[in-house]
């Protein structure tokens, strides 16, 4: 082979080998690193629907069986249903974790993001409820939410405000950003916080759903009773966990 050739060879099969490797990592933004502010909580949700810790009827008077049912086995069974199949048709590794997927949402389809972000919200939302009464923020994290928000009840009264102008369907969330502040937000439909394309992004602690399927059958259009009968099942000792585990 001419030195010229050889040259040009080299040159090309270079070139050929970029092109594949492109390729082939088309997803890699998928992979996201760990300095993005996502912080590891010790309960770690994966791309299948985890069973409800309580029963459909637990949760009554503020929220009913037949909406449970409906809520758990309908909606989010169709959220890790349909991510389940994204995660196929966009070849994702299912054993990554959820919140790396998230954290480059804006290099999937509209499907994976309406669809990861849908599954992790829910399967989060039913952590965060419980039973259980007369539970209470942690001395430490109620010490983080007084130096933040001056008390719990002025927290519980912004994210109140949060849930209540949420236009449409979507979510209120405290959140701790990566600076180790906290704050509240929401977010339309199923977007997160921990998604890239979020306004104001974080690791969630706790959230609130407020589509309405999630309150209509009991409350139709009072939002704000469904909202404030929320703080009477909040569970406080799984948020406790998450924020001593951050």
């Amino acid at each position: 082979m001419q030195p010229t050739n050889r040259r040009k060879f080299i040159t090309n099969t270079t070139k050929a080998s970029i092109a594949t490797i492109i390729a082939t990592n088309a997803f890699s933004k998928a992979i996201a690193n760990e300095s993005n502010g996502i912080k590891h909580l010790p309960h770690h949700f994966t791309f299948k629907q985890t069973p409800l810790a309580y029963s459909y009827a637990a949760l009554e008077p503020y929220i009913d069986a037949t909406t449970m049912d409906i809520h758990y086995s309908k909606h989010a069974a169709a959220y890790c249903k349909n991510v389940q199949e994204a995660l196929i048709t966009e070849k994702v590794d299912p054993t990554l974790s959820i919140e790396k997927v998230l954290a480059s949402i804006s290099s999937f389809s509209t499907k994976m993001r309406n669809n990861a972000g849908g599954h992790y919200n829910h399967e989060l939302f039913w952590k965060c409820l419980t039973p259980a009464a007369d539970n209470q923020p942690s001395p430490a994290l109620t010490m983080a939410i007084n130096k933040q928000f001056g008390s719990v009840d002025a927290m519980k009264k912004q994210f109140s405000e949060a849930a209540k102008t949420r236009f449409g369907s979507g979510w209120a969330w405290l959140i701790i950003k990566a600076d180790a502040s906290l704050a509240i937000c929401s977010t339309a439909n199923q977007d997160n916080p921990l998604m890239d394309i979020a306004e104001t992004k974080g690791t969630p602690l706790f959230a609130l759903d407020v589509w309405e399927h999630a309150y209509y059958l009991k409350y139709q259009n009072r939002r704000v009773e469904y909202i404030e009968n929320f703080w009477k099942i909040l569970n406080w000792p799984f948020i406790n966990d998450q924020f001593a585990g951050i």
